[in-house]
Order: C-alpha cells, then structure tokens, then sequence
C-alpha cells in the first residue's frame, strides 16, 4: 500500500487523496505484531512441539515467538530457538508459511507470522532440548494423528498447513489466526 499523494492539480475534486506527513499517514493503516517461529520434525517427520506454561488456549506450539524491535523475521526465529530449546539453527531460512490473524476483542492489532523449516532431528539432538521452564515445560514428538486430539482445531490445522507445506514444497498461506476465534 502507498501513501496518498498531494492532488496534480487545484481543479482535483475534493474526494482525491491529499498528501499526508508519514506520521500522520502511519496512523492511518493497520497495526501488527509479527512472531516467526520453526518447524521441526524428528527423521520419521512427526511435528515437534513444546508445551506451553503461559497460554492454556494454544497449549502446544511451534519454537518461536515475537519479533523485537529491529529484528528480521529470520534473526526471530534463530534467537527463539536458542532461547527455548538451547538448539542452534542453521540456515537456510526456507519459508514453509505465512500466518495471518485479524484483530480482536483479546488483541487490539493484527498478527503476522512466518514459519520456517527447521529441519530433521535426530533423536540425540531432540534428547539434548534445554527446555526454558518460563515458557514450556514438556516437549513431545507426535505424529499428526495424536496431535490433534491435543491441540484445538484452529492450532492443528496451522499445524496441518505447515505440514503439507513441508511436504510438498510449496509455502502455505494460513489466513485464520484472528483474535477472538478463540
């Protein structure tokens, strides 16, 4: 989306865009919070999650969490997984998702998120996750089949989504992440 610019000429109807400082326009357009987080699997490609203390409503989530300020998506999703799992993650950054969500009566902005492929654990390095027992406590590897009967269905079908993308080779759009659908 650009920012309206100044009318070309005087005789431009009332209605036409007029210019507007930055500061002025930003106010103006929609507000997000962005997240970026890893997909990983163990060498039979069953989805790991960890278990979170803080959020009863999305029990078991990807390794990832929100961007700070001047952070790329990619740096992101490196510095939550040392964070919560001790692992180092390597590039290179493929995208397996995009995440969208609508504001709502929980969360006053949107949010945007991206989930990249972490890759294949080998049973060793999955044994060796430092969990941060501020955020999570457990970590499971599952096959989707039992992850759903854990997860609410909007989580495991973003679970799904990132899955097939993984799968496939082709990025998922998950457009359903609103606020208030909880």
């Amino acid at each position: 989306m650009t920012r309206p610019e100044a009318p070309a000429a005087a005789s431009t109807p009332a209605s036409s865009p007029t210019w507007m400082p930055p500061e002025q326009y930003a106010e103006t357009v929609p507000k997000a919070t962005c997240f970026a987080c890893s997909y990983f699997t163990d060498e039979d490609d069953r989805p790991l999650q960890l278990h979170s203390v803080y959020s009863p409503a999305h029990p078991w989530q990807l390794v990832g969490g929100t961007m700070d300020a001047g952070e790329r998506p990619w740096e992101t999703a490196v510095r939550e997984c040392r964070e919560e799992t001790g692992l180092p993650l390597s590039g290179p950054s493929r995208l397996l998702a995009a995440v969208y969500g609508l504001p709502g009566a929980q969360w006053p902005y949107s949010t945007i998120g991206l989930v990249f492929d972490g890759g294949r654990l080998t049973p060793a390095q999955i044994r060796g996750i430092t969990l941060n027992p501020q955020e999570h406590d457990e970590v499971r590897v599952l096959s989707l089949a039992r992850w759903k009967a854990l997860m609410p269905p909007r989580d495991f079908a973003r679970l799904s989504a990132v899955a097939e993308a993984r799968r496939t080779g082709e990025a998922a759009y998950f457009g359903a992440w609103d606020w208030g659908n909880e």
